[in-house]
């Protein structure tokens, strides 16, 4: 046993628990490539394990780049040797050995039980129908002692499905054994999300809602069946529009596999695929790697800051599009991130100081221009909390109730004042666990805010930034923001919808905003989700003069290109 911190430690975003002592580092792919900005050797390291590959995130797929090049560079110099171990239980090997010139491949056998498969005979055109009547198919069948985990696409559908399961649970007939329905997402509160792991008391089974959080990330005990809808949510990025959505889509073959290895871990068990076998013969052998189908702004200005000359020739396992790696270098220049210099591209001092920023480039401009605006606390502050999952928990159930309590808190300006109201709360009551009970405030993720806002605050201090607050001038707070987010802003139609000013697509305001049932002239959004529409999220209402203020030539193309 070691005390962490100390042979072993770890280092994620906003969290670092090591010291001169550490020998074994945990680390995320993000915190692996920020170190790799400062060191490209990375001669900290003598051996570098890069797991869960198959998942391929935007971040791991640079990581693969930076690292073959850090060993390829240190044998040219003659350094001490850098080993690389790429592990997953799920991926394409030839693809993976290819591209580590040749590398060698180790298989281990996995200890899976035996595991029954059953398709339906025919397509499910409501995956959400058909997954509720197979739990309560396995409900009435199976041991009680049995449990059963479903894989879902996301919150609202998972505590929609919790509510509908626990209404039949309670009018089931006689003889039946009871039914305990967890959900199980990333923003839930951790002291529920904890609950999954728990064994169901005696004559009770255990019914796990789940995204994909529980394809790879946990094991969980007791899992016997698990009902697969073939549904994920996953980003979709249009380099055309410079839309990116959070849209619902298919599985690949590989997630559909990872999901039914979930029913094998203790013993025997048996998966429910909601789709034909011919449904899965059509599926994607692999996901489609993030850096495919991902907004790539974040990621050319690492490389940049890495300085590797040329985006566009970077050794990427799997190259993203030319036209995406050009709408992101046209973003940043937007952002005034980046300049051309003898046919090359850098960055410019601006975009030098958003790379220090462990965020996405529209939140590191944010927080750089809040200055101008003499409001950098509150943008820190606003930052944060859009940095970490939600600190908002409102559980269906208590609808009403939430509504009632959260009035005190509504901000006629939108989502991100509102947000900035119940940090101020909080933080005003010490952050009190019970208040945050009673206020429907995730506390855990709550204090994350204020670890990560201490972190963004040592890096203005180092960039000597002035730190002043607007106090009670909300204006220059929405200014700010209108002047960094100007590209994910929509204006209300004559008709009564909304258009994006820059592709003029149409959008909704989600329910879950505070504007909901408003209709602002113009208003800017942190993301879009597609699922029945394209919904708006975190909105800010905003003057339509400060967006044409922060980039005038940007708007004048867009009005010229919607007028042809």
């Amino acid at each position: 046993m070691t005390e962490l911190g100390k042979l072993v430690g770890y280092t994620v975003r906003f969290d670092d628990l090591t010291s001169d002592e550490t020998r074994i580092k945990f680390l995320t792919d993000g915190m692996l490539l920020r170190e790799a900005i400062g060191d490209p050797l990375l001669r900290k390291y003598s051996v570098v394990i890069l797991d869960e590959a198959h998942e391929r995130t935007i971040h791991t797929d640079v990581l693969f780049g930076v690292v073959k090049a850090a060993q390829k560079k240190r044998k040219e110099l003659g350094k001490l040797p850098l080993k690389v171990i790429v592990m997953s239980a799920t991926m394409d090997v030839d693809q993976f050995s290819q591209y580590f010139n040749g590398a060698p491949v180790l298989y281990l056998e996995g200890r899976q039980h035996p595991i029954q498969i059953f398709n339906t005979k025919e397509p499910q055109s409501d995956y959400l129908q058909a997954a509720l009547v197979s739990v309560f198919q396995i409900h009435q069948e199976a041991p009680s002692s049995q449990d059963v985990l479903v894989f879902l696409t996301g919150q609202e559908e998972i505590e929609a499905m919790t509510k509908t399961c626990r209404d039949i649970a309670k009018h089931l007939p006689d003889g039946c054994p009871r039914m305990v329905v967890m959900p199980l997402y990333a923003s839930l509160p951790h002291s529920q999300q904890l609950r999954v792991f728990q064994a169901a008391a005696k004559g009770c089974r255990k019914v796990i809602l789940s995204t994909n959080i529980a394809e790879t990330s946990i094991t969980i005990p007791g899992i016997k069946y698990v009902v697969d809808t073939g549904m994920v949510k996953a980003k979709k990025y249009s380099p055309e529009t410079g839309l990116e959505v959070l849209a619902v889509q298919r599985v690949s073959k590989a997630q559909a596999w990872q999901r039914t290895g979930r029913a094998g871990r203790e013993d025997s068990g048996t998966c429910y695929r909601l789709y034909t076998e011919e449904e899965f013969e059509k599926f994607d052998k692999m996901t489609i790697p993030e850096i495919q189908r991902c907004n790539l702004a974040s990621v050319v200005l690492q490389l940049l800051a890495l300085r590797i000359p040329n985006v566009l020739t970077f050794d990427f396992m799997s190259k993203p599009s030319p036209d995406a790696v050009q709408a992101a270098i046209e973003q940043l220049d937007l952002l005034g991130a980046v300049e051309r210099k003898e046919d090359q591209l850098v960055l410019t001092p601006l975009g030098r100081k958003m790379a220090a920023f462990p965020l996405e480039p529209k939140f590191s401009k944010t927080i750089l221009l809040s200055p101008k605006f003499h409001c950098t606390e509150e943008i820190l502050t606003i930052v944060s909390l859009l940095s970490v999952d939600s600190v908002l928990y409102s559980p269906p159930a208590r609808r009403d109730e939430v509504q009632s309590v959260r009035k005190k808190f509504i901000s006629s300006e939108g989502d991100h004042l509102t947000l900035l109201s119940i940090y101020r709360a909080f933080k005003n009551v010490s952050g009190n666990k019970d208040w945050c009970k009673e206020n429907f405030v995730n506390s855990r993720n709550m204090m994350l805010v204020s670890d990560v806002r201490a972190q963004l605050r040592d890096i203005c201090v180092k960039l000597a930034m002035p730190m002043e607050s607007s106090r009670s001038d909300s204006g220059n707070i929405r200014r700010c923001l209108a002047h960094s987010l100007f590209m994910n802003a929509a204006e209300l139609q004559p008709d009564g919808t909304y258009r994006t000013a820059d592709s003029h697509q149409p959008v909704a305001i989600h329910p879950s905003s505070v504007l909901f049932h408003c209709k602002p002239a113009c208003v800017v959004y942190n993301g879009l989700l597609h699922t029945s529409k394209c919904y708006m999220r975190d909105l800010c209402v905003v003057d339509a003069d400060w967006l044409y203020d922060a980039a005038p030539d940007y708007f004048r193309r867009k009005l010229r290109a919607a007028k042809d």
